[in-house]
């Protein structure tokens, strides 16, 4: 939808109706000038694809897809590839009990970027976090957990 929007640094999406999207593959991919999005609002129930989502958003200092819906998704390739600016990422509400492919979800990330993810997911590391060199950038959030 965005795809390539190169010069692109602000997107207000307040009102952006998303119930009946089932694929946001590279939506954003290729935002690179993109300094701030706001995804508080998109529904995504229904998302199956989010591969190359961000991907190449190398502006991007800041996201919180801690409200994101993933129970359907199946493939989050590449999500976050190349966000060389993100400095802290709430993932703990991140559903991985589908096969997802996760490959390369990181590639390019800074080794300063913070992750807020679920301990029982760590697992995913070796293929989500390739290139991601710190083990030291996790944080730990199961203050939900009922496991």
């Amino acid at each position: 939808m965005f795809f390539g929007c190169s010069s692109l640094n602000e997107i207000y999406l307040s009102n952006f109706n998303t119930n009946n999207v089932t694929n946001m593959s590279g939506m954003f991919e290729g935002c690179s000038s993109l300094k701030e999005l706001n995804l508080s609002n998109f529904n995504t129930n229904n998302i199956t694809d989010m591969s190359y989502m961000f991907s190449g958003c190398s502006s991007l200092k800041e996201l919180n897809p801690s409200n994101f819906n993933t129970d359907n998704v199946t493939n989050m390739i590449g999500m976050f590839y190349g966000c060389s600016s993100l400095k802290e990422l709430n993932l703990s509400n991140l559903n991985t009990n589908n096969e997802i492919d996760m490959t390369s979800m990181f590639y390019g990330c800074s080794d300063e970027l913070k992750l807020k993810i679920k301990s029982q997911y760590k697992n995913i590391q070796e293929m989500a976090f390739y290139d991601y060199n710190s083990d030291d950038n996790f944080e730990d959030d199961n203050s939900d957990d009922d496991n």
